[in-house]
């Protein structure tokens, strides 16, 4: 339904079978203890994954938001926590792409499997509300480096992650207006940056997102600030969103279709004892089979529809790419609902694997940017309003 070109679609063959053999093993296990997936993401660094997005000159796949949405989608069908950890990955890999020359060293690393990226955007000061972070940065008697001290929520793979890509107020200075923001790749080893809470949640309970503290942290404009000091909205909008939000349209269909394998495989392979009929023989539950078919199928044509705004390089692209989550995260919201219903006691137990995609489908609901804000961001931009008013 991507629409792939053959070296595409052998990308994702890849991909399924890699899920199948090095990720699908481990994910119950993963959520069960709430631990990070280190098996599976060390599969995909050890096949090339993490550099699916750099370019072939730095060593990566070269691979466009097309292949992306294809790849997540399969891995998010064996293992939501796998699918949200790779996907911020790439998130955090795209951002680079804003200065492919002064993070080469990064973006090469990340092509090797060398080094994991992430984001860190929200902040306990401002909550889900990502675009406007409360930490500043602060200058010191060098013009070249600043310092930064923050308290960032939600970061998922914190501690784990090589780089993270941390916004804030940039620094007071000449040209430089009042609220402005600025992005920086701060690295795991800088000395202040530190874990500061644990993780334990509803679903997705193997990505790890912690808080993390930045506790006067040195950082160098030449070497770590991302596109211009002042202008770190414009990377976090045009940079990050945007496969953010693919990858999380991606993530809520792979979701939807694990919704539909479980509960298919459910009808058409128990019986009734006392008859020997199967619960597919019922209507009302073949009903909500198709139901669950239905949703999938549309959601995955809308996220192929945004794939094709975001590449022809359409005027409204943006207003499909804030909708991307919205379309899936409510479909995977839905069909794991009606699959639990569907499957019954089996469903409400975990031999089906099903309660795990039920919770993990939760998390794009109240994940920065949240559904009903994407719902009110759509929404302005429909009425020809500015997103942030």
């Amino acid at each position: 339904m991507y629409r792939l070109t053959p070296e595409q679609q052998a990308i994702a063959d890849r991909a399924a079978a890699l899920a199948d053999e090095k990720i699908a093993p481990f994910a119950a296990e993963v959520d069960e203890k709430g631990r990070f997936p280190s098996e599976s993401m060390t599969a995909l660094a050890e096949a090339g994954f993490w550099g699916l997005l750099i370019p072939e000159e730095l060593g990566g796949m070269g691979q466009g938001p097309r292949t992306m949405v294809a790849v997540v989608d399969q891995i998010a069908q064996r293992c939501g926590s796998t699918a949200m950890v790779f996907m911020m990955h790439l998130s955090g890999t795209a951002t680079y792409l804003a200065d492919p020359v002064r993070f080469a060293t990064q973006l090469r690393a990340a092509a090797e499997g060398r080094h994991l990226s992430t984001l860190a955007f929200s902040e306990k000061g401002s909550r889900s509300h990502f675009w406007v972070p409360v930490s500043q940065a602060k200058r010191t008697s060098d013009p070249d480096v600043v310092t930064l001290s923050a308290e960032k929520s939600w970061v998922t793979s914190a501690g784990i992650a090589d780089g993270m890509v941390v916004s804030c107020q940039a620094a007071e200075g000449e040209g430089i207006e009042a609220g402005s923001a600025a992005v920086f790749v701060v690295m795991k080893s800088d000395p202040g940056v530190s874990v500061t809470g644990g993780w334990s949640s509803l679903g997705m309970r193997g990505n790890q997102s912690n808080p993390m503290t930045l506790q006067d942290v040195s950082l160098k404009l030449s070497e770590r600030l991302i596109g211009e000091d002042g202008k770190g909205l414009d990377v976090m909008l045009g940079k990050s969103l945007p496969i953010f939000q693919l990858c999380q349209g991606a993530i809520g269909v792979g979701l939807c279709e694990a919704a539909f394998s479980a509960t298919q495989g459910h009808l058409t392979g128990q019986k009734f004892q006392y008859s020997g009929s199967s619960l597919a023989d019922l209507p009302n539950l073949r009903a909500r089979l198709t139901d669950i078919r239905v949703r999938t199928d549309q959601a995955r044509a809308y996220l192929s529809a945004v794939v094709d705004k975001v590449e022809s390089g359409a005027a409204d692209a943006v207003l499909y790419v804030l909708a991307a989550k919205i379309s899936s995260g409510e479909s995977a919201v839905h069909t794991t609902d009606v699959a639990m219903r569907a499957c019954g006691g089996a469903a409400f137990s975990k031999h089906l694997g099903l309660e795990r995609v039920f919770r993990d489908a939760r998390a794009a609901v109240v994940m920065a940017p949240t559904t009903d804000a994407l719902h009110d961001f759509v929404g302005r931009a429909l009425c020809g309003m500015p997103l942030f008013g």
